[in-house]
């Protein structure tokens, strides 16, 4: 079936087995599709999510991939990002500090890959890398991935292609450089450089030879369509690895919640990515836990990938509660050879994984409890 053959009539129950066979199948949905996925008045979310299931299953099983972020650099940035609190004009209350010593990257890439996180990406504020910072991120890099088992993903700005093969030759698996809305709306959020300038980036990494991991913000004033156009732009650039992101509304930043996210229209956009990027790796990146509530062991069904341990300046749930919540929906912690699974330790101890509605140690309410 190609895309022409989609009508806005044909009832919705057969829309959602069209939608999944023709990702299976490699094709993406037609436009008026991806709109009815995000906006739909008719869709039901269950079986959305089975629809985009299918695709995730093929491409990835039940596994869960598991980053850990380091903020290696904050602040100090001349880039007015209107979403991030790193940003020139921003007023968020953030400690700005230059790069981290070597010493204290080094110790939080163990930390990462003894959590059990399949990649360890080192973030950096600014426009872009000198050359010679350049350089000694690629000797990072190097230093890592002899000691632990793990991969390893930069984003620093803009580069270009000397930058990109330092970082090649670095052995770097990853670059990412988020488009983060679309092409019309982009002025809208940032001014001090292009989206060309991101196109350009993401460019330089493949034509050296680095996967490119780059995603979108949802909930930033954008119109349904703008996730659209994002979706389809990153299934023609080819891009491995998308994080789906929902703003995180940061006293002092310039962009503030738009009030559009909901855990249903959070589902919706990660369905959506799913279903046009049916082989990619779709992460469920900052604002999960704000935004999806306690629908977020849905949001695996789409998603294949999701950060722990809070993001750039922001903080998230941790490890084990994550990794609980993974387990709990049926689905596997991809782990790796380094990977010390905390909750299998813990039943071979007998210890119960039973947890005390509301948090604390005491299961009786205080009213009734015997003194």
């Amino acid at each position: 079936m190609s895309n022409s053959d989609y009508s806005l009539d044909r009832p919705a129950q057969g829309r959602y087995g069209d939608l999944s066979r023709n990702a299976l199948d490699g094709i993406a949905p037609s436009e008026a599709d991806a709109l009815w996925i995000l906006d739909g008045e008719d869709l039901d979310l269950l079986p959305l999510l089975q629809a985009a299931f299918e695709p995730r299953r093929r491409a990835f099983g039940r596994k869960v991939m598991v980053q850990v972020l380091n903020n290696v650099q904050n602040g100090l940035c001349p880039e007015d990002c209107g979403y991030c609190s790193q940003n020139k004009d921003s007023d968020a209350a953030i400690r700005k500090y230059a790069m981290k010593s070597d010493e204290a990257i080094l110790a939080e890439a163990e930390a990462a890959a003894v959590s059990g996180a399949t990649r360890y990406c080192m973030v950096l504020s600014g426009r872009g890398p000198t050359l010679d910072r350049t350089k000694r991120i690629g000797g990072l890099i190097r230093e890592i991935k002899t000691r632990w088992p793990i991969e390893v993903c930069v984003s620093a700005g803009l580069m270009g292609d000397e930058h990109a093969q330092i970082l090649k030759e670095a052995g770097l698996d990853r670059m990412n450089h988020n488009l983060n809305t679309s092409e019309r709306r982009y002025e809208a959020i940032t001014s001090t450089h292009s989206y060309a300038d991101r196109i350009a980036t993401l460019e330089a990494a493949k034509r050296n030879g680095i996967e490119c991991c780059s995603g979108l913000i949802v909930g930033m004033g954008e119109d349904s369509i703008d996730i659209c156009e994002v979706a389809f732009r990153l299934r023609e650039l080819d891009v491995p690895s998308i994080p789906v992101n929902f703003l995180i509304p940061i006293t002092g930043n310039q962009v503030q919640n738009d009030g559009s996210l909901t855990p249903e229209r959070c589902l919706r956009a990660l369905c959506l990515m799913r279903l046009v990027n049916p082989t990619a790796e779709i992460r469920i990146a900052g604002g999960r836990e704000g935004h999806l509530r306690s629908m977020q062991s849905l949001a695996l069904y789409p998603a294949n990938s999701l950060f722990v341990e809070g993001y750039l300046t922001t903080k998230g749930d941790p490890v084990e509660q994550t990794f609980a919540m993974i387990r709990d929906a049926g689905f596997e912690v991809e782990g790796n050879d380094a990977y010390r699974d905390v909750q299998t330790t813990r039943a071979a101890k007998g210890e119960s994984p039973f947890q005390i509605p509301g948090g604390g140690d005491e299961l009786l309410k205080p009213e009734i409890t015997r003194t």
